[in-house]
């Protein structure tokens, strides 16, 4: 027997004193043992005990007067109790032996074969299975209370997406009893037959699902949004493949991030609206005095070229602020034919030479061997990468100015990157850098990069920034392969 510092308590219950003596002897003589051994002769008090739990283990003769020990398990079967309980019989009988193992017996000894060794070993692995049984249903206790329990909807499938099982926020979602729910197919809540043809496909090639975005219909014909997750197991009893999924309804967080990005969009449209009323009002402030000034123009005749000018060039800016935003707002109808991003940088930086060479900057190149081919509207992309490299020349100091420019071919991308060693961009303005008309440029208007960046999105690329203040600020622009 281990040793353990724990006593365990037995109870002998049998209608034979002597037996009961004769097993005690046996008990006592197990090596080691800490043992408190009770008798207990009535069948009425055994039933008692037992359902007190007030032993660890019950060693059941099965003669017990007018009952047997067959009754007294059969009629303690519904209580779920895991405390072990062996019978005793005075002679071999498989009947006995089938029909207490089929009752909850954790084993059964024929007391003429009993032994002090044989005692031992069938109290150590009775409280050992004991103990397995109760960790099992701890487990199962804890898990069952998960699933039950849990937010979100998990449901158990087989591998056509059949149901099995479901708990209550499943229920709830998709509005029917559990019971109704049980045997019906998945597939048949799902609302778009493509979502479907996707979810076929990734299970037929047995992938695990994580956060898949699906829309379901419930009984009650509500569409929900909801990210779906799929893990495989096998069933314990048939070895079957078996679908364990997990639903979470984001219906509320989609409503609550359209209405944000509504509130976004009126407040993006009032921001633009104020800029643009400030563009235009101060060149026509300065075509309104202008006017007042030509009208007193006749005592001074020679003012009058001058403030003519001065009318034409603001009207011109005018003009030149409506244009840049009409080009911005409306959706680029563009022709792509294959270039590569090494010609369209070269010539994009030689059309900035005059720039590059009055601020004496050093340009840096590091291209790869291999021709980087996208498909592309060249002017366009030569525009964007032209106002990038304007931001750049401008902002770096004249004869300390370094201008690097890069290109890597990643396994799906190809990444561009335009590097100065300017003044850099303070962090709070990174954010607000693509939008229209704002600029850190005192006589700027604020459209280049926006228009830059809306010509990189029509190529579908991205475009990020890095900066730090006094160090210099680099342009990642990322192509995809197949664009």
């Amino acid at each position: 027997m281990p040793t353990t510092s724990r006593e365990i308590r037995i109870a002998i219950i049998d209608d034979d004193e002597d037996d009961f003596f004769i097993i005690a002897d046996y008990l006592k003589a197990i090596e080691g043992n800490k043992f408190t051994i009770d008798w207990c002769n009535n069948y009425k008090e055994a039933l008692q005990k037992i359902r007190a739990r007030q032993y660890h283990i019950y060693l059941v003769d099965y003669r017990l007067g007018n009952h047997t020990g067959l009754e007294l398990l059969q009629e303690i079967s519904g209580d779920e109790l895991d405390d072990p309980v062996v019978l005793l019989t005075g002679k071999g009988n498989k009947d006995i032996d089938v029909k207490a193992m089929q009752s909850g017996a954790t084993d059964y000894l024929i007391k003429s074969e009993l032994t002090t060794e044989k005692l031992e070993r069938c109290i150590r692995y009775s409280l050992e299975r004991s103990a397995s049984v109760r960790e099992i249903k701890a487990r199962e206790s804890k898990y069952r209370n998960l699933f039950e329990g849990s937010k979100d909807a998990v449901f158990i499938t087989d591998d056509n997406l059949v149901l099995t099982e479901v708990n209550r926020a499943a229920s709830l979602l998709f509005a029917s009893e559990a019971g109704e729910l049980v045997n019906r197919n998945f597939y048949d809540f799902i609302n778009e037959p493509q979502q479907r043809e996707q979810l076929e496909t990734l299970l037929e090639r047995k992938d695990a699902i994580k956060d898949m975005e699906i829309e379901i219909v419930s009984q009650a014909k509500e569409a929900k949004a909801c990210l779906l997750s799929i893990s495989f197991f096998t069933g314990p009893d048939d070895g079957q493949l078996m679908l364990y999924c997990i639903l979470h309804d984001i219906t509320n967080i989609k409503k609550a991030e359209l209405a944000n990005i509504q509130a976004q969009k009126l407040a993006a449209n009032e921001r633009l609206m104020r800029v643009l009323a400030h563009e235009i009002r101060n060149p026509l402030n300065n075509i309104s005095l202008s006017a007042d000034n030509l009208e007193m123009s006749e005592e001074d005749p020679e003012m009058k070229p001058a403030l003519l000018e001065i009318i034409k060039r603001n009207c011109l800016r005018i003009n030149h602020i409506i244009t840049e935003l009409l080009d911005l707002t409306k959706p680029p109808e563009l022709t792509f034919q294959q270039h590569t991003l090494q010609e369209i940088m070269d010539e994009s930086i030689a059309m900035n030479a005059d720039r590059i060479n009055l601020h004496k900057i050093t340009v840096q190149k590091d291209y790869p061997d291999i021709p980087l081919e996208i498909s592309a509207n060249k002017s366009k992309l030569m525009i964007a990468f032209t106002n990038i490299l304007i931001n750049a020349i401008e902002a770096m100091e004249i004869n300390k100015g370094q201008l690097s420019i890069s290109m890597t071919a990643l396994p799906d991308q190809y990444q561009v990157s335009i590097r100065d060693n300017g003044k850099g961009i303070p962090e709070e303005y990174l954010s607000k850098l693509f939008e229209p008309f704002f600029t850190l440029k005192k006589n700027g208007i604020g459209l280049g990069l926006a228009s830059s960046y809306s010509i990189i999105q029509s190529h579908r690329a991205d475009m990020v920034v890095e900066s730090r203040v006094n160090e210099g600020t680099n342009f990642i622009i990322r192509f995809n392969k197949d664009n």
